[in-house]
C-alpha cells in the first residue's frame, strides 16, 4: 500500500531520462520522491537474465580494472546519500576505480547505448565526491561500458550548466505541488507506477487519423 514519505528521496536513476530528454513525465518522478511502496504493474521483463548480464559486466571491469593497478569499490560500498535542502539524492554507482589522482566511476549497461546512461554517471560524478567521505572534494571522470563498446566521460563533463539542471530537477520533483504529468504509451511503457496510483495511465497506444486533400 502506497506511503508517504517524511522527506523527498530521489534515486539518481530517476532523474537520467528526464535530464537527458528521453522522458517528459517529471510527475512520475515527483510521485516516487513523495511516496513508496506503490503498486507496480505486471511486467515480462526478465530480472534474472539481467542480473547474470549485468553482474558478468561489472566483474570484467572490476578485473580489468585491477590489473591495471586500480583499487576497485564495487556496487553496495559506493551507496551515498546526499543530503539537500529540498530532497535526498541516493544512488550507487556500479565501480568506483582509484588509482593515485585518476579517480573513475564506472557504470555497466547491457543494453543499446543512450545518452542517460551517460547522465546517470554525470549525476554519479556529481554525488560520490560530496556524500562520500573519503572521496570528498575530489573530481571524478565516467565511463560507461557494454557488452560491445563504452563511452568516456572527461571531468569536464561535470560544468555549471549540469549542476545547475540537475538541482532545478530535483528541486521541482521535490515540490509540495505535483510536477508536470505527461501520459503517453511512450512514457507509461516502461514506468513502473500502475493505474492504481496514476489514473491516467496510458496502457495501450491510441492511433489517431485523419484524411487531408493536400497531398
Amino acid at each position: 500500500m502506497v506511503r508517504a514519505r517524511e522527506h523527498p528521496y530521489i534515486w539518481a536513476t530517476w532523474l537520467s531520462r528526464l535530464l537527458a530528454g528521453e522522458s517528459s513525465c517529471e510527475w512520475a518522478g515527483w510521485f516516487r520522491a513523495h511516496y513508496q511502496d506503490w503498486t507496480k504493474p505486471p511486467s515480462d521483463f526478465d530480472s534474472a537474465r539481467w542480473m547474470m548480464e549485468h553482474t558478468a559486466l561489472v566483474n570484467e571491469a572490476r578485473t580489468s580494472r585491477e590489473k591495471l593497478g586500480y583499487e576497485v569499490f564495487t556496487e553496495d560500498q559506493n551507496f551515498f546519500r546526499l543530503q539537500g535542502a529540498t530532497a535526498t539524492l541516493a544512488g550507487k554507482p556500479d565501480l568506483i576505480a582509484v588509482k593515485g589522482n585518476d579517480l573513475v566511476i564506472v557504470d555497466a549497461k547491457t543494453g543499446k547505448p543512450s545518452p542517460h546512461h551517460s547522465v546517470q554517471v554525470l549525476t554519479y560524478m556529481y554525488a560520490a565526491p560530496r556524500a562520500l567521505e573519503q572521496f570528498r572534494g575530489m573530481e571524478f571522470r565516467g565511463h560507461v561500458i557494454y557488452p560491445d563498446g563504452n563511452v568516456q566521460i572527461p571531468v569536464s563533463g561535470l560544468d555549471r550548466k549540469f549542476i545547475d539542471r540537475l538541482g532545478a530537477l530535483i528541486r521541482r520533483l521535490a515540490d509540495e505541488n505535483p510536477a508536470r504529468r505527461v501520459p503517453s504509451a511512450s512514457e507509461c511503457r516502461w514506468c513502473d507506477i500502475a493505474v492504481a496510483d496514476c489514473p491516467e495511465r496510458v496502457e495501450a497506444e491510441a492511433r489517431e487519423e485523419g484524411t487531408t486533400d493536400d497531398f
